[in-house]
């Protein structure tokens, strides 16, 4: 059990028989009467966020999570398979867990995988990823005022805004939190 006091974001706890995982954490301190503690979590079974309040000095039941890396290997309909960097198993993981952020996956992209009572709750996607231009709109040599971009299509089918000068072949590497492009490699 921790103290409520400790919830900081990135924090997963249990309650109501559910995994949370704090996104942020606010302290209220009133003139008077006792403080109050709003954390806003995730619930790592389903993805619905809710905002929980609780009173100083309350306690909820802290988890250990147990981080593995993993490769990603493949998709099939329904679910994404992994390889454990260590032991060489291969869990899997829902499609529809990962969402938009399948766009950042590609063969042999390794990312961590957060795992309770052998249940996977969560994913950490590298800080940036590597993906070769596929389509890119042509770019014109007099085009050149106020730092001009276009539109460039990847191997994995996200769509990226980048400088005039990338062309189809070209290999970029692409930030995964916002889906920027960083610089050409």
């Amino acid at each position: 059990m921790i103290d409520v006091n400790q919830l900081r974001k990135g924090t997963t706890f249990l309650e109501d028989g559910q995994i949370w995982k704090v996104n942020s954490y606010s302290h209220h301190k009133p003139g008077r009467g006792a403080a109050t503690i709003r954390v806003h979590v995730r619930n790592m079974r389903t993805g619905a966020t809710r905002e929980m309040t609780f009173t100083s000095g309350g306690r909820v039941q802290n988890i250990q999570v147990e981080n593995r890396q993993v490769q990603y290997l493949y998709a099939d309909d329904e679910f994404l398979t992994f390889m454990d960097m260590e032991t060489y198993e291969q869990p899997q993981m829902r499609r529809d867990v990962f969402g938009d952020d399948m766009l950042f996956l590609k063969e042999n992209t390794e990312l961590i995988l957060s795992t309770y009572e052998s249940e996977i709750i969560d994913y950490e996607l590298p800080t940036s990823v590597e993906m070769q231009v596929t389509e890119a709109e042509p770019g014109y040599a007099g085009d050149t005022a106020n730092n001009p971009t276009k539109k460039v299509t990847v191997e994995t089918g996200l769509e990226v805004t980048v400088p005039i000068f990338v062309n189809v072949g070209d290999v970029i590497r692409i930030k995964t939190e916002d889906a920027s492009y960083m610089t050409r490699v």
